[in-house]
């Protein structure tokens, strides 16, 4: 009796081992399902820090953190996979991890007062006569519509080379701010407001982000737009690259 009474429980032993070395595995790498998410939240903090707008630092990885963290990634140079992942956690928490509001002007964008557009980065920078960043940030645009190329706001097709309050042709929408640069629609402006409730079509947190494309324009903050106006009161080259 005794002895199968060991072999009985020699199992269940071996059993209870392995279950608790399997648990221990998960724990160690997934701190987060014990946590309730708190590797989100310890991210978004980064985030915030480094400037990249990931709102709220509430533990949900939803589409506000998501474009903070394609902000890093395309500062960083990375795929804009909005994806934490290991080499993102890596770079993110590295000392020497860069800020996404504040970025060098791209190298091969021209010389002199200009405004400088990078594609690739989603970003746009002011730039003064003697090379110093006057203003930047954030933009939402279309590359299949733009092409990189050297441009130059003015009037094109006959059309205004600027309109405080231009409208589309559904005339749904304001496009607040219009600085035109390239033939024959394409031009500068706020994200657009619907005329009926004022509200804009997407937050502020696409900007700097591939997770939306306008018609062909450069959509911005309302703050950058008007900076942009303001910039452009006489012929201002730009640069898309």
């Amino acid at each position: 009796m005794t002895r199968l009474l060991s072999v009985a429980v020699a199992p269940v032993a071996a059993l209870t081992v392995a279950l608790t070395m399997v648990l221990t595995m998960v724990l160690a790498v997934s701190p987060a399902d014990a946590t309730g998410q708190a590797w989100v939240e310890k991210a978004q903090r980064r985030l915030n820090h480094l400037g990249c707008q990931a709102g709220p630092a509430n533990g949900k990885l939803g589409p506000w953190t998501r474009s903070a963290v394609v902000r890093f990634q395309s500062r960083t140079g990375r795929a804009q996979t909005g994806k934490l992942d290991q080499a993102t956690r890596t770079r993110l928490y590295a000392e020497e991890a860069p800020h996404c509001d504040q970025r060098p002007v791209p190298p091969g964008s021209g010389t002199g007062r200009r405004i400088v557009v990078s594609q690739r980065q989603n970003w746009i920078w002011l730039v003064g006569p003697k090379g110093g960043i006057i203003a930047q940030g954030g933009m939402v645009d279309n590359p299949s519509v733009l092409h990189p190329g050297a441009h130059r706001t003015g009037s094109y097709c006959g059309r205004a080379a600027r309109i405080k309050r231009n409208s589309t042709a559904s005339g749904d929408v304001w496009l607040w701010n219009f600085v035109r640069f390239a033939p024959c629609g394409i031009g500068f402006h706020r994200i657009p407001t619907y005329k009926s409730s004022g509200r804009q079509i997407h937050p502020d947190w696409y900007l700097g982000t591939n997770m939306s494309q306008s018609h062909g324009c450069i959509r911005l903050s309302e703050a950058l737009s008007l900076k942009v106006w303001n910039f452009t009161t006489h012929h201002t080259p730009v640069r898309v690259v």
